[in-house]
């Protein structure tokens, strides 16, 4: 009997291996080679620490709270019915103090309406140093 040898069949498939090593380090040296922008924000710093001292015991903040409940409004441990009488009375603490810092706490139920008047009304008075007090919300 005759008999035939079978050819094996040729698989042809290609080698990725090598093509993937040289992309991913084409990748890597883009990656490290690239201009990154670099944020940066300003700080001032204090040159000696008498000014640190200063800071702290002349800097006493204006504590402004709102309640959802009325009088919707308070200055520290006095509470104003409406809006002009607070807005008056949060004018003058703001002309009395030299450079004004306030602190903003705000109920949590409280609306959103007086908030965004009383921001409304420290950007127009450009008082940048202001504080926001947030609490964590509970389930």
């Amino acid at each position: 009997m005759i008999r035939v040898q079978h050819k094996t069949q040729l698989h042809s498939s290609l080698e990725l291996t090598s093509l993937i090593d040289i992309i991913f380090i084409v990748v890597v040296f883009l990656l490290l080679t690239t201009n990154a922008r670099l944020l940066s924000l300003p700080v001032d710093i204090p040159s000696s620490d008498s000014e640190i001292s200063q800071q702290e015991t002349t800097t006493k903040p204006i504590v402004v709270s709102l309640f959802n409940e009325s009088p919707a409004y308070a200055i520290g441990e006095e509470r104003f019915d409406t809006w002009p009488e607070f807005k008056a009375s949060l004018l003058l603490n703001i002309a009395a103090a030299p450079t004004p810092e306030l602190s903003i706490a705000a109920a949590r139920d409280v609306e959103v309406e007086p908030l965004l008047k009383l921001l409304a009304l420290l950007n127009e008075q450009q008082v940048t140093n202001t504080h926001i007090l947030m609490e964590d919300a509970q389930p």
